[in-house]
């Protein structure tokens, strides 16, 4: 057996594997062996038996004195990069107007682009970070950052560059997602096709590099079906993944297209259909809820979470961090509407945050649970299970997050 540099022992482990028939993958008096950043192995402990790894020089133990020890959290779906916030907005929702209409009036999302836009890398990338390291304090590890708030090619990239620049400076992993299909920029108003044009054409070759993912807000104030097709044709002939913004405000069949073209995730989701849900199942297609912005639009129509459920079709819960429709910088709160809003079990939400998480970024192979093989990206919490974590509004009972098996 491998010697590891690293051995956690003494923690309620809630390893997420779906191999388990046990909830949460609960693994009691077990510990972990990481080596290189990695899960070497995870053994029974065997009091009457002296591990010689335990004592091996250089071997480093750590002892959870009883904590749970839980995969670190990933928030699969944000917009953190932007400049300004749009609080004015959501007053004037609060007096009665619509985000549709504010929309159209140039407000919502171009109000953000012009602000991104004037915005230097250095502005975004500070004020993103006071952002990031709010989820990171509550033991999110890996992100997933979309631009969007550019509207053409330099800005674009610019946030790209921004949301790439996080992994070289805190202890965090980042899924960075160009969404040059945000909405029809001020310029192309009259033109919204030349705009497209422009996405597939110029945009995307130049992205390629700095993102893993291209998605699109497919949806009446937006692009059309057809627009979105060809992002998404484009996307994959330059060998991106794909997601899509689908059925949030209407039905337009964008998440059965977008399923039966490949994406790893289609998120929102609130008009979904049943057979799109068993397109998705077809198509192992991650459903992403996104229960922020459904509670700070005020919506009224739930995504129908028990037709995912029938269906099998894992559901990942995020964030959607973003300065107009969910304003969130709390992963553990949106599992909790998870459950009061949508009527997602603890169980389901907390593998909406982890394990679904990783599966809607196609990293279910490196993280999301704890089993041999993938990153030692852990959390340790003083409770006694996840559902405590995802019960409590606003408590935070954090001890100590490991990025590669190292505090961070």
């Amino acid at each position: 057996m491998m010697t590891p540099d690293t051995i956690f022992k003494n923690f309620q482990i809630a390893s997420m594997s779906e191999a388990s028939p046990l909830a949460y993958g609960m693994l009691e008096n077990h510990s972990i062996g990481v080596s290189d950043g990695k899960i070497a192995w995870i053994l029974p402990d065997d009091p009457s038996k002296n591990d010689c790894s335990h004592g091996a020089e250089g071997v480093r133990i750590i002892d959870g004195d009883g904590q749970l020890l839980t995969p670190g959290l990933i928030d699969c779906h944000s917009h953190l990069v932007h400049a300004g916030n749009r609080a004015n907005e959501w007053e004037m929702r609060l007096h009665g107007r619509g985000y549709e209409e504010i929309a159209r009036e140039g407000g919502g999302i171009l109000s953000t682009v012009k602000a991104t836009r004037a915005a230097s890398e250095s502005e975004l990338f500070q004020s993103a970070e006071s952002r990031l390291r709010y989820l990171m304090g509550e033991g999110v590890t890996t992100i997933e950052i979309k631009s969007g708030y550019g509207l053409n090619v330099e800005t674009e990239l610019k946030m790209l560059r921004v949301a790439k620049e996080f992994e070289s400076k805190l202890p965090i992993r980042v899924q960075a997602t160009l969404l040059g299909a945000h909405s029809v920029p001020p310029e192309y108003q009259t033109n919204p096709d030349a705009y497209v044009d422009l996405v597939c054409g110029e945009m995307i070759p130049a992205a390629r590099e700095l993102c893993t993912s291209v998605d699109v807000f497919c949806e009446s104030i937006a692009f059309s079906l057809d627009q979105a097709r060809r992002v998404f044709q484009a996307s994959l002939d330059s060998g991106l993944n794909i997601k899509v913004h689908a059925e949030q405000l209407t039905r337009m069949g964008a998440a059965a297209m977008a399923a039966k073209m490949g994406a790893i995730s289609v998120d929102h989701l609130e008009y979904l259909s049943e057979s799109d849900c068993e397109v998705l199942a077809q198509h192992q297609t991650v459903a992403t809820l996104l229960p922020g912005a459904f509670y700070c639009l005020n919506e009224t129509q739930r995504p129908p979470v028990d037709c995912l459920r029938k269906n099998e079709v894992p559901v990942a819960i995020a964030t959607d961090c973003n300065p107009g429709s969910s304003p969130v910088v709390s992963l553990l709160l949106m599992a909790n509407m998870a459950c009061n809003l949508f009527r997602m079990t603890p169980e389901e939400a907390f593998a909406g945050i982890t394990r679904n998480a990783a599966k809607a970024l196609k990293l279910d192979n490196q993280i999301g649970t704890i089993e041999v093989g993938k990153a030692a990206d852990l959390v340790a919490w003083a409770v006694k299970s996840p559902s405590e974590l995802i019960y409590s509004i606003g408590a935070n009972p954090i001890r100590q997050v490991y990025f590669g098996g190292r505090e961070s």
